[in-house]
């Protein structure tokens, strides 16, 4: 199978897996030693996504990208990073291998670990090394959620060695070139137990993200969901005074997630108090008091 221009970790004989999920390869390296790797088909992403950009976060990326440089996304939720590095990967041409992270994240689950399959023991590649071997973007979404001890596992592939080392398998893959790594987190979750440390930070060069301007918003919802333009800039405006209520005790503003939501639910028929009721009262706050001030400021535009 070819590996589109990048070698795989280990020297041997590439065949395809009899028995197993089609498409799957299958590297000998040893008698004992087999390597199952997704295919990179199951990366790429064919769809070009909507994204507006904002600022300059698309050359900046660009750059970073020709660099070999790692790239953190800053930002609060639903406020399109993740759009964003899909958008990029479709722009150049990259396989886009993503991991949710989560405070049970292992390293084992992002390198790989032994199975059994087809009665014999393979090692199977975890996303980190799949992302690796095709010469893909990593996307480490909310990486502050991980372990401390787990994130370290990237440190190699974030410097000028930029090399993954398999310990069980006694290997050592060297990234390609167009392999690129990136995470993204929300400051505003941070805290002393949750925070990225110095020696991982200071690997990455950061874009800021935030709510994107009202005439950029409102082209998104209304693209997004399909609605007309004059719905789409009040739900702007309503997000615009609901996020001014982060002052008052909401916890963070509503996203322009929330918002598209709360279009595409009226544009299925449901009446703007109820699609606002569900997408953004119930849902930014259990405190009654909280959901009584969001009720009030979408009583104004609906």
């Amino acid at each position: 199978m070819s590996w589109d221009g990048t070698r795989p970790a280990l020297d041997g004989v590439l065949r395809t897996v009899r028995g197993g999920k089609p498409g799957y390869s299958l590297a000998m390296s040893r008698p004992t030693t087999a390597v199952l790797t997704p295919p990179v088909d199951d990366f790429r992403v064919d769809a070009p996504p909507f994204y507006l950009p904002v600022a300059d976060e698309v050359s900046l990326f660009e750059a970073a990208s020709r660099a070999r440089i790692p790239v953190a996304l800053k930002g609060p939720t639903g406020c399109g990073k993740t759009r964003f590095v899909a958008h990029m990967a479709h722009r150049l041409g990259r396989p886009l291998v993503t991991v949710a992270c989560h405070e049970d994240l292992t390293a084992s689950d992002l390198v790989g670990r032994y199975l059994l399959h087809a009665d014999e023991t393979v090692w199977v590649d975890g996303p980190l090394t799949a992302a690796v071997r095709h010469g893909a973007i990593l996307y480490l979404d909310e990486v502050v959620e991980a372990r401390k001890d787990t994130i370290v596992v990237i440190h190699p592939l974030t410097d000028h060695r930029r090399v993954l080392t398999i310990e069980k398998l006694a290997a050592v893959v060297h990234a390609p070139d167009d392999f690129m790594l990136v995470i993204s987190y929300n400051p505003g979750y941070q805290s002393v137990l949750k925070e990225l440390k110095q020696s991982t930070r200071q690997r990455f060069v950061a874009l800021d993200f935030t709510y994107p301007p009202p005439d950029v918003e409102a082209q998104v919802i209304a693209t997004e969901a399909g609605v007309d333009a004059a719905l789409a800039r009040s739900l702007v405006k309503v997000g615009g005074r609901v996020r001014m209520l982060t002052s008052r005790g909401l916890e963070e503003g509503v996203s322009t997630r929330l918002l598209v939501h709360a279009a595409r639910l009226m544009k299925e028929g449901c009446s703007p108090s109820a699609a606002t009721e569900a997408a953004l009262v119930r849902t930014l706050s259990d405190d009654p008091d909280l959901q009584a001030s969001v009720r009030e400021l979408v009583a104004d535009y609906f």
